[in-house]
């Protein structure tokens, strides 16, 4: 047992009163740690988020956030930030992912995008104290999937007019972005951090990252999971709902956006995240020595080549990756 488990242990006895084996809960593409404890009245989770690499004061905020609009997060029941120890609210082993086909999607889907608009629409993003999701934090995405995974992983050093092709698309995908109506974003909304609740549906988890940004960058996130995909049309009729139901919400005014514009928006959102998740499953490999989310790679990149395709500002985008010949390309996302 390391030094560090050992404080966390003598921690937790101080806040339970009882000593307790530290049971893994959930694997984790960052420095924190979950483990399971179980109590007189039920299980609690605790979070070792080691400092440097880590700050918990991010994820008790957002945790307070999402608990003051009615969302179903886990609370925050103890906590020593210097050392970055959290114990918290167990939201159960179901995640999304595990429970998802065709026979549960709308009604887990139903609840998610319900929850969503809840988070848009009841987090003041005035007060809220978040981050901007702003043209530097979009840029620096983007560079993920430059530098990570087409130097990196497939090692290709693009030439000239190849980076002038890539920069067009940057720009773009930014533009885009930054067009859209702002509101509170979760920034990793998708079928691994949603748990799958007898009351409350979903248990929302991993929020921490939380910014102001753009209002379909968790749409994306969901609809375009990089674990789970399901076919276009399918895809585009939620996303008709919930633009529906944001401008029941107030959220969107559909006499300055519409339903076409914001399907657009969609489309090229999830192109900036799914180029930002790719070049971060490469850099869990190459720097942090985790080969898991390799795997996921093939479906995030189809997603960017039916996209790309589909759009002539991008078409050249499209056909400079169609050129490069990239590790696990594939062409089609629907099961």
């Amino acid at each position: 047992m390391t030094e560090r488990e050992q404080n966390l242990l003598a921690w937790l006895y101080d806040q339970t009163g009882k000593q307790h084996d530290l049971v893994p809960a959930s694997s984790d593409a960052s420095f924190r740690r979950y483990f399971r404890v179980e109590l007189d009245d039920g299980s609690r989770i605790v979070m070792d988020a080691p400092p440097p690499q880590e700050d918990c004061r991010p994820f008790v905020h957002v945790s307070e956030l999402l608990a003051n609009a009615g969302l179903n997060a886990p609370r925050v029941l103890a906590k020593d930030l210097e050392d970055g120890f959290l114990l918290l609210d167990d939201l159960g082993t179901r995640t999304y992912l595990e429970t998802l086909n065709d026979e549960t999607v709308e009604h887990l889907y139903g609840d998610a995008l319900g929850a969503l608009i809840t988070l848009q629409s009841c987090i003041d993003i005035q007060d809220a104290e978040l981050p901007a999701y702003d043209a530097q934090l979009l840029g620096n995405e983007l560079a993920l999937f430059h530098d990570w995974y087409l130097v990196k992983h497939a090692g290709i050093s693009l030439t000239e007019q190849q980076e002038k092709v890539w920069q067009q698309a940057r720009n773009i995908l930014i533009e885009s972005a930054l067009a859209q109506p702002v509101v509170c974003v979760h920034r990793d909304y998708h079928s691994r951090n949603l748990m799958h609740t007898e009351k409350h549906n979903p248990g929302i988890l991993d929020f921490q990252d939380a910014v102001i940004g753009p209002v379909t960058y968790d749409l994306a996130s969901l609809l375009r999971d990089c674990y789970i995909s399901w076919p276009r049309e399918q895809v585009e009729d939620w996303v008709r709902g919930f633009y529906e139901q944001t401008v029941a919400a107030g959220i969107i005014n559909n006499d300055a956006v519409s339903e076409a514009q914001f399907l657009e928006w969609f489309d090229l959102m999830g192109v900036q995240r799914h180029l930002k998740a790719i070049g971060i499953f490469a850099r869990l490999l190459h720097r942090d020595g985790k080969d898991g989310y390799i795997a996921d790679i093939p479906r995030t990149l189809a997603y960017v080549l039916e996209v790309s395709a589909r759009y002539p500002s991008l078409r050249a985008f499209y056909e400079l990756l169609q050129s490069l010949e990239l590790p696990g390309m594939v062409q089609n996302t629907d099961r």
